[in-house]
């Protein structure tokens, strides 16, 4: 039996749990993840997993953070000022925004403080700084 390597396209059921045990992301209720082995479209660590595996072959694999989102970057908060948020907006923490940078990109962020006069926004990915554990099953191998 053929099992996956560097080019295959592959789909693949995951569910993506935390150290506590928490579901942070699962494929079940919308299909099996697709993608081609080697172009970097999943975590890095993701796609190690994969490579080796059968068709209807099942594992467990937890991906230490620096082969999933990297480290949690302080580099990545910013303190506005509230002003500069849009009127009339009540900031929540948690509350996810977007800013755009100096170039026009459009970055994901959430309110990770508020205080009396300043928000500061988190950019990093939610998921950064933390190992992640997916339970794996490889559904096809598609050469």
């Amino acid at each position: 039996m053929e099992s996956v390597k560097e080019g295959d396209k592959v789909k693949v059921h995951y569910k993506g749990t935390l150290d506590d045990g928490a579901v942070f992301d699962e494929s079940t209720e919308r299909g099996p993840l697709e993608f081609t082995v080697g172009e970097h479209k999943v975590i890095p660590g993701f796609e190690e997993a994969v490579l080796g595996m059968k068709e209807g072959e099942t594992k467990v694999e937890t991906i230490p953070s620096d082969q999933a989102y990297g480290p949690r970057r302080d580099e990545m908060l910013l303190k506005v000022a509230r002003s500069q948020l849009p009127e009339g907006m009540e900031p929540e923490v948690g509350q996810p925004l977007q800013v755009t940078t100096q170039e026009g990109q459009p970055v994901p962020v959430r309110i990770a403080e508020i205080d009396e006069e300043n928000v500061t926004l988190d950019a990093n990915h939610p998921l950064a700084g933390k190992d992640l554990t997916f339970e794996l099953k490889l559904v096809e191998i598609a050469s």
